[in-house]
């Protein structure tokens, strides 16, 4: 969103960005949406970034009603279903979130997909032709140095990275199930660290207690949460990044993981071909033994690995700024040129 809002001053917009909550590292970027009278500026285009329940709602749809225009950003919802074994209440927020977005739809007057996949599931509820403009990275951001003290960490041996929320439907435990296979018959040393902080505490009670299950707590790690020059120096010291999420909307990780030169091996579920597109080794299959292969022979063809490294590369290059912000410019002034007015 900070991009965006850089992005729309640039090309001579006014700007500003209305939150329902705030991480505190934030403060003094954002204002409380309630402090937006919804029909005071006729003239204004409401961009909404999409992704959970929330309480803004009724006031986009009261927005809406007093004329003002407003616009979806989709970054998708995960299901309802993931959650409801682990967290009831969760799972209920995800059905209303997408009762929600459905809600809103015949009030907008266009809609942004970061994927082809969401635009598709925008489609669905009844926000057809929704224009895919990728998320904004600004890939020169991931070459910063990183922590030498993690990265300094037991080398030589194969080290699997999956950097995500700890979430039922990014599958951690399908990772986990893979990498004791793996160790077991090709690399006993190996390592994994699992990234991200835990959206389910349930779920990673689960996997705690799968590792010690599997006989692998002493080689796999969860960081919490990594400030940002550990998150480099995990992918920095990683062989391969593995993931066998089922539900993605775009997944950033797998393009940071390419751009960092980490070949990625992943299931081909949602958005993520859609994001690799060939780029990386896509599964149709993860049953452990089939993923613990897949990485041996990815590991063990050094030719293999470089090419698939240079193809990450590339398609990450696909991804950098100045081609993602042209294609939101691009799109941005014709949802506004729709209304008959220029910035």
């Amino acid at each position: 969103m900070l991009q965006l809002r850089t992005l729309l001053r640039r090309i001579g917009f006014q700007s500003d960005i209305w939150f329902e909550h705030l991480d505190p590292r934030l403060a003094g970027e954002a204002r409380p949406y309630t402090e937006c009278d919804p029909a005071a500026d006729p003239q204004r285009l409401i961009l909404y970034h999409a992704s959970t329940h929330t309480d803004m709602n009724a006031w986009l749809v009261a927005a809406a009603s007093a004329g003002q225009r407003v616009v979806v950003d989709y970054h998708n919802m995960t299901p309802a279903e993931y959650f409801a074994p682990w967290q009831p209440r969760a799972a209920i927020s995800m059905q209303d979130g997408r009762r929600q977005l459905a809600e809103l739809a015949p009030h907008v007057v266009a809609a942004v997909a970061d994927s082809d996949y969401n635009a598709a599931e925008l489609a669905h509820i009844g926000m057809a032709g929704a224009a895919t403009c990728p998320i904004l990275l600004d890939l020169d951001e991931y070459h910063r140095p990183p922590d030498r003290r993690l990265e300094a960490g037991l080398a030589g041996h194969p080290r699997w990275l999956f950097v995500g929320r700890v979430a039922p439907n990014k599958c951690q435990h399908d990772v986990i199930a893979a990498f004791a296979a793996y160790r077991k018959l090709y690399a006993p040393e190996s390592r994994l660290a699992i990234v991200g902080g835990i959206t389910s505490a349930r779920y990673q009670e689960a996997l705690d207690d799968l590792v010690e299950d599997l006989g692998v707590a002493d080689s796999v790690e969860f960081p919490e949460s990594a400030p940002f020059p550990e998150l480099l120096a995990h992918y920095g010291r990683a062989d391969v990044f593995v993931c066998l999420s089922e539900h993605e909307g775009f997944c950033v990780p797998v393009i940071e993981a390419m751009e960092l030169g980490v070949p990625v091996v992943a299931y081909a579920a949602a958005a993520v071909p859609e994001t690799v597109a060939g780029a990386g080794v896509l599964l149709a299959d993860k049953d452990p033994l089939a993923v613990a292969v897949a990485v041996h022979d990815l590991l063990s063809d050094p030719d293999r690995r470089a090419a698939l490294i240079g193809a990450g590369r590339a398609r990450a290059g696909d991804f950098a700024l100045p081609a993602t912000a042209a294609r939101w410019e691009a799109e941005l002034r014709r949802i506004w040129s729709v209304a008959g007015e220029t910035p």
